[in-house]
């Protein structure tokens, strides 16, 4: 499994991550809903096969599948990134104090604002925005950011200086995306050239694009400002898919670049 290194954090993480949140909302998703135990065992046969990128959020109720997964497994041998829905610097201050509790950790590794859907967030959010930039300063999250759902708000990212990583949607088709890729792309690679680590999620459309998993891989694995890509899986059978095509079409750019 390729790994990369994230630039503003030096958080490593594997290219692949093992996303929780497929229709996510409540407490619940897809991934959650196959049982607690069941998903327990798929994100540990992930890391068997070196995804160390796992991707949660306190809106999936996936925390506690992560801690009991963690069991037994190096802590910083994962990058855990979390989501929050709160909006004041208190609400934050006491989401972390809780999700700390929940994932069984002393530290977050990414925590993201979450679902940013008004252009106008950095100016209405400021307080939330501190109290994010308060807790990396403390060292209880080592990467702060947002999770985007605006084409509007993700032209703001890259002005945004304390933003270390922004998780975005992009596909080949544009499917529950914030605009065409001809109009997310260009605002990604600013975003990238800004300095800034970009995740890319919904890479096959929240399932839509099931039908084609090997072109949803290989057009976002082509996008050289995209750091790492997260994607949700219920079954043995898409993890093993999505590990191979990640590790086929990887080693195939590798070796061209050789």
């Amino acid at each position: 499994m390729q790994t990369v290194t994230l630039r503003r954090t030096g958080l490593k993480m594997s290219r692949l991550g093992f996303g929780t949140g497929t229709h996510g909302w409540n407490g619940s998703s897809e991934e959650t809903r196959i049982g607690h135990q069941n998903l327990v065992n798929l994100m540990r046969l992930g890391y068997e096969h070196g995804i160390t990128f796992w991707d949660s959020a306190d809106g999936y109720g996936s925390h506690p599948h992560l801690a009991d997964t963690l069991e037994g497994i190096d802590r910083s041998s994962v990058t855990i990134l979390t989501k929050s829905f709160s909006k004041s610097p208190d609400e934050i201050r006491n989401d972390i104090k809780r999700y700390l509790k929940e994932l069984r950790t002393d530290y977050i590794d990414i925590l993201l604002m979450h679902c940013i859907s008004d252009p106008d967030w950095l100016r209405k959010y400021t307080g939330a925005i501190e109290a994010l930039k308060e807790a990396r300063d403390k060292g209880i999250v080592k990467g702060i950011g947002m999770s985007c759902h605006n084409l509007g708000a993700l032209k703001t990212i890259a002005s945004a200086d304390w933003i270390d990583v922004v998780l975005a949607r992009i596909n080949y088709d544009g499917i529950n995306t914030d605009g065409t890729p001809d109009q997310v792309m260009p605002v990604l690679k600013d975003i990238y050239d800004a300095g800034k680590d970009v995740l890319a999620m919904k890479v096959i459309g929240q399932g839509k694009l099931n039908a084609d998993v090997p072109k949803c891989m290989k057009f976002i694995l082509s996008l050289p400002y995209i750091d790492a890509i997260t994607i949700g899986m219920t079954s043995e059978a898409q993890l093993l898919q999505n590990v191979s095509l990640l590790n086929e079409y990887t080693s195939n750019a590798n070796a061209s670049i050789r």
